[in-house]
């Protein structure tokens, strides 16, 4: 196994899926994947030359120079890729030499690489229904304190905002922003201003 520079793909992005079924709240996530190139033979040993040339002959016409193959690579994710294997090269050989009483074995050798991508973990996690940000500006003491607190939920269309589907793509946002002069004390263990 080589690692592959040149299919690499941004590291920090993710693949994300809404879960099914009981788990219909979560979002399952993973990195994205790293390319190798796995690198891999095929022996063909027969008797005679005849034979080890029929079975070449089935394998070679799928190769121009690389055979796709199409994998579900991470069920959870549902992600499905082609994955290409290249034939590299075929290598012959002939040990005939020797008594003519001794087995003669004649062997291709096929030199195959499969361009493929490992995967991470799989991580699943809450769907986030709103976002609250609280800016502050640090002022001197005899200053008044300001606050801005930004929100953010979505607004998916004639339905509650409580009620939508996670993978629903139908939806806007509805955003507040508020202004607080003198403002007192955010906890955002309560989520009250005390």
């Amino acid at each position: 196994m080589t690692y592959d520079s040149t299919r690499k793909l941004n590291k920090v992005m993710k693949v994300k899926k809404v879960a099914d079924g009981t788990d219909a709240e979560q979002v399952k996530s993973g990195f994205m994947p790293v390319p190798y190139n796995i690198n891999f033979e095929l022996y063909i040993l027969s008797k005679n030359s005849d034979d080890a040339l029929q079975i070449v002959e089935q394998i070679l016409p799928y190769f121009q120079p690389e055979y796709t193959v199409t994998m579900r690579e991470v069920p959870e994710l549902e992600i499905i890729r082609d994955v290409p294997i290249v034939l590299n090269s075929i290598n012959y050989e002939d040990d005939y030499e020797g008594e003519f009483t001794s087995r003669r074995s004649i062997i291709y050798t096929l030199s195959f690489t499969a361009k493929y991508y490992l995967y991470g973990p799989v991580t699943s996690s809450n769907v986030i229904r709103s976002v609250q940000v609280d800016q502050y500006a640090d002022m001197p003491v005899n200053s008044p304190k300001r606050e801005q607190r930004y929100s953010v939920t979505p607004t998916p269309n004639s339905v509650a905002a409580t009620d939508f589907d996670p993978d629903d793509d139908n939806f806007g946002f509805n955003e507040t922003t508020s202004f607080f002069e003198d403002a007192k004390e955010y906890n955002p263990v309560t989520g009250q201003d005390e």
